[in-house]
């Protein structure tokens, strides 16, 4: 018999993989380019590939109509304004999630930094909750603080995704460490399925293909890219090209002819 956790994580994944828009941008950066209307970006999008999304309360509970993907609500929260924008405060609670009809929580995590301690506090308590509903947890763990000085140190971001996993987190997002060997150290070394960010927006559609397929290669199980999917020019091709690599293991080659052609 499926678990309640199973089924909410049937419905944020496919076959056990992960093609998430991130839109969470708005509390913590207003309407960026692209996140005019988040509702256009996710019904633009549902049909050709993607399997969830992460958004705030405040747009999940505005939904126009029901979607087919998976819905996380996002309980962190920090702005751009902020003396201290690196500080997430948590902006709900899973039974919240729960009656918003929302089939997971999502968390960001900055590690490295001296608001550190709060936000692991945040993580394991909402994870405690999330295991009492069978709610699953998503957390975004990032090195980011004073104490860091490359972000993309492959031993800086293992330890901070076991963290993720170590709290009790269902999947970890993090960053790429920008090589197929090192990142999959960190995949191997992580007891949950790992999921990459896709950072700030590619210089070409390439790259940011190139990166999901050796990311794939490397273990990760999909991805969650924001600005790289919902700024582009046609948000659901660059969806059905990164499908491809994901769902059907096509190369970043292959894959591009799908956002290239008419």
């Amino acid at each position: 018999m499926a678990s309640g956790l199973e089924i909410r994580l049937n419905r944020i994944l496919r076959k056990g993989k992960m093609l998430c828009i991130p839109m969470d941008h708005g509390i913590s950066n207003g309407p960026i380019e692209g996140l005019e209307d988040p509702h256009s970006i996710i019904y633009k999008c549902e049909s050709h590939g993607l399997t969830s999304v992460i958004i705030n309360k405040g747009i999940l509970k505005t939904l126009p109509k029901p979607t087919k993907i998976g819905l996380l609500v996002h309980y962190s929260a920090s702005t751009t304004l902020s003396l201290s924008p690196n500080r997430k405060m948590l902006t709900g609670t899973v039974e919240e999630a729960l009656r918003l009809g929302a089939d997971g929580v999502s968390l960001h995590i900055n590690i490295g930094g001296k608001e550190e301690p709060e936000m692991l506090e945040q993580l394991g308590l909402t994870a405690e909750q999330c295991h009492k509903w069978n709610m699953p947890l998503l957390a975004m763990m990032y090195p980011r603080g004073e104490n860091i000085k490359n972000p993309h140190d492959p031993e800086i971001v293992s330890h901070v995704t076991r963290i993720g996993a170590e709290c009790g987190a269902d999947i970890v997002k993090t960053v790429y460490t920008g090589d197929i060997d090192s990142f999959a150290r960190v995949v191997k070394s992580v007891p949950v399925p790992v999921v990459i960010a896709g950072g700030p927006k590619a210089k070409t559609d390439r790259d940011i293909l190139q990166m999901t397929e050796d990311a794939m290669k490397a273990g990760a199980k999909g991805v969650t890219y924001g600005r790289n999917i919902f700024a582009h020019k046609n948000p659901e091709k660059m969806v059905q090209a990164l499908a491809a690599i994901i769902f059907k293991k096509e190369t970043a080659e292959e894959a591009a002819k799908k956002i290239e052609q008419k």
